[in-house]
């Protein structure tokens, strides 16, 4: 009789983990590819029907793309209020002399983002390391009013002491801080508490974003980051770009023991368009805190100084639209003459792979700026999965040398228009973080940036397809698995 209700236990058991495993497929197959992209939802599905329990806890964790609704509302509360303050500078700021495709991209930011068009603005670009640090800190040494600061990765070690020192000086002589930084991010970093320590002690007003604190009441998928690197100086002076607030080699054991160094790319902005780089400060400062700082947006006082055109694009999980994808699509398929990308994470999704292939399939030259070595090995090896496409297609791969990781995120397009920013061209930047982008319009920009990418060429090892298809068996499989789970959003 034991044996007996042994074996009814065990089938029964048995039956119920099949119909609990038949409920779980069905249920997921109605939930998952709901509001999420093809490649997406298939690799979820995948993940969840080959391996049912853990592929439902993954989901439940990470399988949310967006931020919680109370903060994809301030998101949208702030773009009414940008809108609003905004109104008049739509039509002031589009000129007569642009490419005849470029007021449509303006359109598409402004109804994506909400920022417009801006005039009457200079920019420069700064790709030393140390020197884009002293830049940052001897501009805050020059600030009468208020800084501004937000780093994804914020760190007071032995190379940034000197722009937190800046920033101690400028607290002690009445000058308002406000910083900040992406709590996990961070939080990773050796320095994180000493930072924070540091941030207290010398009276800056800081905050983190996105923190994970459940205890408290902050909580989201956890891969849901800031990912915003910029420096505000009284409504004045700007910089925003690739390189967070840490030293060179991220102080990682790892790195410092393969000698890894970053190669980043800044840009100094003045004139109107700051405000608007001010403007996306003060929105997330607005979305940690819940502090409302109107009388710092500014955007109809700033004088012009300048002839280029800027245009800020926010993107990331609190827009409906990827933001930044949309843009970086419709200047590669404006493009006439010529694109230069350069991305250190570069992982398309379908619109962005035939974006790019398809350009140089309508005779334009593509060139891809890439590092030789790479990080992160996951992300790595999804970028290498999509370089025999890129390479049948006609797009020219260079290779970044090792030990330095290019991690500068820019692109031109013809003479006409470069975009600098945070954002890299993966899935990541696309669904995930929130990112900034700066498009300018100028040809002296736009040949500046030229400079900075032909400096890239002379010391970059051009890949051909001849060689990428002598890669071993192995790396072509690891790329390949790699790439499958890039599409979990």
């Amino acid at each position: 009789m034991g044996d007996m209700t042994i074996e009814f236990s065990w089938n029964w058991l048995g039956i119920t983990a099949l119909v609990l495993d038949f409920i779980i497929r069905v249920v997921a197959v109605i939930v998952v590819p709901r509001n999420r992209r093809p490649t997406a939802g298939m690799a979820w599905l995948l993940a969840i029907f080959l391996i049912p329990y853990i592929g439902v806890i993954a989901f439940l964790l990470i399988g949310n793309p967006k931020l919680p609704r109370a903060r994809r509302r301030k998101q949208y509360d702030i773009n009414v209020y940008i809108r609003q303050t905004t109104r008049d500078l739509v039509k002031a700021n589009l000129t007569s002399n642009a490419p005849a495709w470029f007021r449509s991209v303006v359109t598409l930011n402004r109804n994506l983002g909400s920022m417009p068009l801006q005039g009457g603005n200079t920019a420069s670009l700064i790709g030393d390391y140390e020197a884009s640090l002293h830049a940052m800190a001897e501009e805050v040494d020059r600030a009468e009013q208020f800084v501004h600061v937000e780093f994804y990765i914020l760190t007071c070690d032995r190379t940034t002491k000197p722009f937190f020192d800046a920033l101690e000086r400028a607290v002690a002589r009445g000058v308002t801080v406000r910083v900040l930084l992406d709590h996990f991010a961070s939080w990773r970093t050796p320095d994180y508490k000493h930072t924070l320590k540091r941030l207290t002690t010398m009276g800056a007003q800081w905050a983190l974003m996105l923190p994970l604190q459940p205890f408290k009441g902050k909580f989201q998928r956890p891969d849901l980051r800031n990912h915003r690197k910029m420096v505000i100086v009284d409504g004045a002076v700007a910089y925003m770009g690739s390189q967070n607030m840490i030293d060179r080699s991220y102080n990682k054991p790892g790195n410092i023991k393969r000698g890894l160094q970053w190669q980043e790319l800044m840009t100094r902005v003045e004139g109107p368009g700051v405000a608007g780089i001010n403007t996306i400060f003060l929105s997330d400062w607005y979305s940690e805190t819940g502090d409302v700082l109107s009388h710092e947006v500014g955007l109809l006082d700033a004088r012009p100084v300048g002839d280029l055109e800027l245009q800020v694009v926010p993107s990331g999980p609190g827009f409906d639209g990827d933001n930044n994808l949309k843009l970086f699509l419709t200047l590669i398929y404006a493009a006439q003459r010529r694109i230069v990308i350069t991305s250190p994470y570069f992982v398309p999704d379908e619109s962005l792979l035939a974006a790019v292939t398809t350009a140089v399939q309508r005779g334009v030259p593509v060139d891809l700026f890439v590092s030789e070595i790479g990080d992160q090995a996951m992300v790595w090896h999804a970028q290498r999965s999509y370089y025999e496409a890129l390479l049948r297609a006609g797009v020219r791969i260079f290779q970044y040398p090792a030990p330095y990781i290019l991690h500068a995120k820019h692109f031109t397009i013809d003479d006409d228009v470069a975009v600098i920013g945070s954002s890299n061209m993966d899935m990541r930047s696309f669904g995930l973080n929130l990112e900034v982008s700066l498009m300018v319009r100028g040809r002296e920009f736009v040949q500046e940036m030229r400079g900075v990418e032909d400096g890239y060429r002379e010391i970059s090892k051009e890949l051909t397809l001849a060689e990428w298809l002598k890669q071993p068996l192995r790396s072509t499989v690891l790329d390949n698995l790699a790439r499958l789970t890039s599409a979990l959003q």
